[in-house]
């Protein structure tokens, strides 16, 4: 620092030299592991064989992107993967005002040992693998589990039911779980939000009798609606990313044509004798797609809000 004051640099640029230091280790690590391995992208452009070495393989251009729509079945197949993707996608996005609800409800507890309990108890499961998640799944919903022995014993059925080999209302079912495992977690940004509401406006509304549902309407939501639309253009940018844990243990014989999302799609490609630099193209595509919403709603945030989200 000495040697930067004798070389006439001001207050405010030692300033910004000290927290680019500060935030270096984080870049490297944001290039490392986030952009290092976007080298993969050119096995999209080979004929790979594992384990055959990259540079042994045959250059083939934009084979595997054409692979993909070439062949009608292929094309019907890749269309329903997209079909459960954007169903699931947009009930989750449809829905992303519940997490925002949640976190204003919990706010407004009172006693605070039953806030922080109810607060633990939802944000646990975000802590939770989707395989503990499907192990309480069938431990509940399965032909011997809770929920069928319970409908038994009450005469509201004859035999066992397994709900999970049951693929009605399969994508919002997917949902439910999802809302159940990261709901809690999600709530968490609207709490940060609400505490950075002003109580002076809080007070000014009480001493002029308004109740707390008015506050809530008139104060609360106004004040954290900012928050939720930065988050909701954010999952709007990754519309197509619903990961794929989740509907791997989920899926089987009897729901795969509902719960087989671009994610689980590209992962069983990978798998194929071939597969790796056809999955490898889907990804790049997908990619390309998330980077093309992400600006997209980052100009409709311009236009609307007046503010960019990047």
């Amino acid at each position: 620092m000495q040697g930067m004051k004798r070389r006439g640099l001001t207050k405010k640029q030692i300033r910004g030299y000290r927290e680019f230091l500060y935030i270096l280790p984080f870049l490297l690590l944001v290039l490392i592991f986030s952009y290092y391995p976007l080298y993969g992208w050119v096995y999209a452009f080979f004929d790979y064989r594992p384990p055959t070495p990259l540079a042994d393989s045959k250059f083939v251009a934009f084979k595997w992107f054409v692979y993909m729509v070439e062949n009608p079945t292929r094309l019907k197949r890749l269309l329903e993967v997209l079909r459960n993707t954007f169903a699931i996608s947009g009930i989750s996005l449809f829905f992303s005002w519940f997490p925002m609800i949640f976190a204003i409800f919990l706010n407004e507890i009172k006693c605070v040992p039953y806030k922080k309990f109810v607060q633990t108890v939802t944000t646990l499961p975000n802590f939770i693998s989707w395989v503990l998640v499907f192990s309480v799944a069938f431990t509940i919903f399965n032909g011997d589990g809770v929920i069928s022995n319970l409908a038994m014993n009450a005469g509201w059925i004859d035999k066992p039911v397994n709900f999970l080999q049951n693929s009605n209302h399969m994508w919002f079912k997917m949902w439910l779980w999802l809302t159940w495992k990261n709901a809690g977690w999600a709530a968490i940004m609207y709490l940060a939000a609400i505490t950075g509401i002003d109580e002076e406006l809080i007070e000014a509304a009480k001493v002029d009798g308004a109740s707390r549902m008015k506050i809530i309407w008139h104060i609360t939501i106004p004040g954290i609606l900012p928050t939720y639309f930065v988050l909701v253009m954010l999952n709007l940018a990754s519309f197509l990313n619903n990961g794929m844990e989740q509907y791997f243990v989920f899926r089987n014989q009897f729901n795969s044509d509902y719960i087989n999302v671009l994610d689980l799609y590209v992962y069983d490609l990978s798998r194929e004798i071939g597969g790796y630099p056809l999955s490898t193209a889907f990804s790049i595509l997908k990619s390309i797609v998330s980077i093309t919403l992400l600006f997209a709603t980052n100009w409709i945030s311009k236009k609307i809000r007046g503010e960019s989200i990047i």
